[in-house]
């Protein structure tokens, strides 16, 4: 049986210290072949962008670990097109340095990445560990083993798994849906030393919607880690199944 491939990257730069872990535990518990591709700095909220518009450079940093001068969806595209020997058997972003929560998925350029390998058929896992919690570090690499796999044995296509794993938890986890964490709003408007405005965007967290049996409740409250699926199908398929729609003004053909 051909050893498993799995391409490993992340949001916080190739110098992380939650990478090498990660792979050693993949490696030693999977039987992985595992190559890391991150971006050569950090990279957090970049979402699912990709560089189109100017030139994209690879750096081997030491046999197997490579820094790309992209986004994380960037290293994920370039790994499996380019640098990978064969076609990744699973993808894995993180360990991500803070949660990823509820509607942080939208923004996460660990969840950006995760989708990247999923769009893709290749089963995918996005990782985040509490802020400056790596205690929580050994939990997360046996349950991104567990996970993986389970996503071998029984494939998954189509699907993500979002995987947050608290400081505390032993190993207990919890299936969940996507929470939603609040922010406070807040734009600063400041000027630089030549007297030019700029903006600097993001307030701290404000709180989260009591949701029950949300990952935002698992974690946070309940310090379990919590696996939310995925679905990369975000059409709102209850509108598209009446018969006449929810705005009888949108019911018209063109011609």
């Amino acid at each position: 049986m051909e050893q498993p491939l799995i391409l490993l990257t992340n949001d916080d730069g190739v110098d992380s210290p939650y990478l090498e872990p990660m792979a050693s535990a993949m490696r030693a518990n999977l039987g992985a072949e595992v190559i890391v591709l991150a971006p050569e700095r950090q990279r957090s909220a970049m979402s699912h962008s990709i560089t189109l518009h100017k030139p994209l450079r690879v750096e081997e940093r030491r046999s197997g670990v490579y820094a790309v001068s992209g986004s994380p969806v960037d290293c994920v595209y370039i790994g499996i097109l380019k640098v990978a020997s064969r076609r990744p058997d699973l993808v894995v972003s993180g360990p991500n340095d803070g949660f990823n929560l509820g509607t942080d998925v939208f923004y996460s350029g660990t969840v950006g990445a995760a989708i990247e390998g999923g769009l893709r058929g290749i089963p995918s896992i996005a990782v985040s560990l509490g802020s400056k919690s790596p205690d929580a570090l050994p939990h997360a690499s046996k349950l991104v083993c567990s996970v993986a796999q389970g996503l071998w044995q029984q494939p998954a296509a189509g699907t993500v798994f979002n995987l947050n794993v608290p400081a505390g938890c032993e190993g207990k986890v919890r299936w969940t849906s996507l929470g939603r964490r609040l922010y406070e709003d807040d734009v600063q408007q400041r000027t630089d030393p030549r007297n030019r405005k700029y903006y600097w965007i993001g307030g701290g967290v404000a709180g989260v919607d009591d949701r029950k049996g949300s990952d935002c409740q698992a974690v946070l409250e309940d310090r379990v880690a919590s696996i939310s699926p995925l679905h990369l199908d975000l059409t709102k398929h209850s509108m598209l199944e009446t018969e006449v729609g929810p705005w009888p003004l949108l019911n018209f053909e063109l011609g």
